[in-house]
């Protein structure tokens, strides 16, 4: 059964958003603490030594020479990563992995515990209403980051050798604050108390951690970390995602992007967009020139007009349509005008009404609002 003193489950989830989004220097000594209780728990002496490095870039480098697989990097280009992964490491004798024992085993046994405790028909409401909600914008970010730590050794098709090695390291990492779904669930039913609480103390003040039997790798946090409303990585003038040595992540509303793209696109112009070849840095170039401008400029039609609006489509070289629909604001704005909005909508929308009835989340033949606002 579970122990302890179950809060109010907003009250959770809301630390534990807060924990997976932190930014700052990493408080080592609860971490260390938290990962030492962590070990005790599942029965096995504290690290001897708690090796702290600036990104989980640098934890995966570190992770894959303990693997064994320090040669390979280097000979892949990364031998500036090996070589710094040994002088962390110095003389130290790791022994093997533990992270079986100190979070897969004792993580599963509290997961089926609290499933069966819940039942087949409360348990995905629980999850719903608590880990559920932080789920996708955690793991995007999480995959985001696993991926970046593959792309280190780049992107020519000879690299993927050791980019696989990078990631496959990067998976036997414990999350840290990026564990904060599940342990927002384990603490809205009061099991944080037993055999999680070292991974959920650890988790509140570092990033991600790598387990062996003598040693601790363990990451600091972002440094910076930007997103837009929905939670998707997001920013225009430098990192949406940093760490204190670099490494970091740029992104438009979710959407990689190369370092320097956004302020590339001074004189952007209808043209250059047409003519650029990835879809996804094409889409991003639209959003920033307007779809409205782009509309204009490059003569298109309207597919389909009525009482609620205009549907457009942009056809793509590569890629699926972009079809929008073009409504006015029925409350006018504080100088008497009406302000026009463009709202995206799925690729095989066939009228206004439809697309309009899209954004409102129900079918076309149901969309009868009594009032436009």
């Amino acid at each position: 059964m579970p122990t302890g003193t179950v809060r109010e489950t907003h009250y959770v989830v809301g630390d534990w958003q807060a924990a997976a989004f932190r930014t700052g220097p990493a408080d080592r000594a609860r971490a260390e603490a938290g990962v030492a209780a962590a070990y005790a728990a599942a029965g096995l002496a504290a690290p001897e030594r708690y090796i702290w490095v600036p990104s989980p870039a640098r934890g995966a480098a570190l992770a894959a020479v303990l693997a064994g697989h320090g040669d390979a990097l280097a000979a892949a280009g990364l031998g500036g990563l090996v070589e710094q992964a040994r002088i962390d490491l110095g003389e130290s004798t790791p022994g093997r992995s533990v992270l079986a024992d100190v979070r897969t085993r004792p993580w599963e046994a509290e997961r089926a515990a609290a499933c069966s405790e819940q039942g087949p028909e409360q348990w995905p409401r629980t999850w719903a209403d608590t880990g559920g909600l932080l789920w996708n914008p955690v793991q995007s970010l999480v995959a985001r980051v696993r991926a970046a730590i593959g792309e280190q050794a780049g992107d020519a098709p000879e690299q993927e050798p050791a980019a696989s090695l990078l990631r496959a390291a990067a998976l036997d990492a414990v999350l840290g604050q990026h564990d904060a779904p599940w342990l927002a669930l384990f603490e809205s039913l009061g099991r944080l108390d037993g055999p999680l609480a070292g991974l959920a103390e650890a988790a509140r003040s570092a990033g991600w951690w790598w387990p062996y039997e003598r040693l601790a790798i363990m990451s600091e946090r972002p440094s910076e970390l930007h997103r837009d409303e929905p939670g998707r990585l997001h920013r225009g003038d430098g990192p949406a995602l940093a760490y204190p040595d670099g490494f970091a992540l740029h992104a438009w509303r979710g959407m990689p992007i190369p370092p320097g793209f956004v302020s590339s696109l001074t004189d952007l112009t209808a043209d250059r967009i047409s003519a650029e070849e990835n879809a996804e840095l094409r889409r991003v170039m639209l959003e920033i020139f307007g779809y409205d401008r782009y509309l204009a400029e490059t003569g298109a039609r309207p597919l389909h007009r009525d009482e609620t609006g205009v549907l457009w489509s942009i056809d793509l070289p590569g890629d699926e349509p972009v079809v929008m629909v073009e409504v006015v604001n029925s409350t006018p704005e504080p100088d008497g005008t009406y302000r026009t909005y463009y709202l995206r909508v799925p690729p095989g929308t066939r009228t206004a009404r439809a697309g309009v009835a899209w954004t409102f989340g129900v079918d076309e033949a149901d969309y009868r609002p009594e009032k436009q606002t």
